[in-house]
């Protein structure tokens, strides 16, 4: 369950000052006890009433722009503030009797689907009943990670992001499957912002049965080694295999790893790349390898026909 944090008798403040307190006051998103500090005044900006409206004003007299350059998450997201260290950001939650929700789908504004954090942030109730979350924790370094592993699933409760609400999400331990708001919300966001995100995982979850679902971490790296392997020669060839070898992510290390299998000229040469992976003692490069040779070995008669 994300920590909640008491906002007693918030006082609005603007944009501004909320940016201000967070870039003088040493933010640490690494630090639980600093993070948290913070949440009193994402309270105060929420009780300010006018600031997000007249930001939407502006930017729609400005057809977008500044969201148009600074807004990588699409339009559920008005990003408010980005600074070196963290964001400020405000999310509308559809209710499933809206129009946009009934037009795109659950699954476009990520209802109901169980999922942790590769970073930690800040939340608020800004206006509406706010959306609806049942709440899991789990132990991220007893996980290997792979897709279908089993995960220790502690369910906690189910409650909403009401107006006035702060909790800290922390990473890799609170797990939210999110449910349609009521009526249509928005919540404000303090996030972490840090170079290296990228490269931690993040994961989807089938509660049911008590499993990773899926790899939610997405960066250009992957697609780009497996171009690099297939076009860039030598050179390349030597640039993926030490990322595979030394990469500090275990899951870009796999995808150097596939890279390299699929330049190798036969069935067998590809399965020892992975036997060889298969012998690691990274847990998520050995276990995936692992698969891979089962998997190769299971097909070998539909692609060895395939190839002929």
């Amino acid at each position: 369950m994300p920590r909640v944090i008491a906002a007693n008798d918030p006082k609005a403040i603007g944009l501004g000052d909320l940016v201000d307190i967070v870039e003088t006051g040493r933010f640490d998103a690494r630090d639980e006890a600093c993070f948290a500090s913070f949440g009193p005044a994402l309270g105060d900006l929420a009780a300010n009433r006018d600031f997000l409206a007249d930001i939407i004003v502006a930017e729609l007299k400005d057809r977008c722009r500044s969201q148009s350059v600074r807004n990588a998450y699409g339009p559920q997201v008005v990003m408010l503030h980005a600074g070196r260290n963290f964001i400020v950001r405000a999310n509308f939650w559809p209710a499933e009797t809206d129009p946009v929700l009934q037009e795109n789908g659950p699954e476009a504004f990520f209802y109901h689907r169980p999922h942790d954090h590769n970073f930690s942030f800040l939340t608020v109730g800004y206006t509406g009943p706010g959306y609806w979350s049942d709440y899991y924790e789990f132990d991220y370094d007893a996980c290997v990670g792979a897709v279908g592993d089993a995960v220790d699933l502690r369910f906690v409760e189910r409650s909403r992001l009401s107006r006035g609400k702060v909790l800290l999400y922390r990473a890799h331990r609170d797990i939210h499957a999110q449910l349609p708001a009521d009526a249509l919300s928005v919540s404000l966001n303090i996030m972490e912002r840090a170079p290296h995100i990228g490269y931690r995982d993040q994961y989807g979850f089938d509660v049911s049965n008590g499993v990773i679902s899926e790899n939610l971490t997405e960066t250009a790296i992957e697609p780009l080694l497996a171009i690099c392997s297939q076009i860039g020669g030598e050179n390349a060839r030597d640039l993926v295999e030490t990322y595979a070898a030394y990469h500090p992510s275990e899951r870009i290390q796999f995808a150097a790893l596939t890279a390299l299998a699929s330049t190798c000229p036969s069935i067998d040469a590809r399965i020892e790349v992975f036997a060889q992976a298969a012998r690691r003692s990274a847990p998520f490069v050995a276990r995936m390898a692992a698969r891979q040779c089962a998997a190769i070995n299971a097909g070998r008669h539909w692609i060895t026909r395939t190839a002929h």
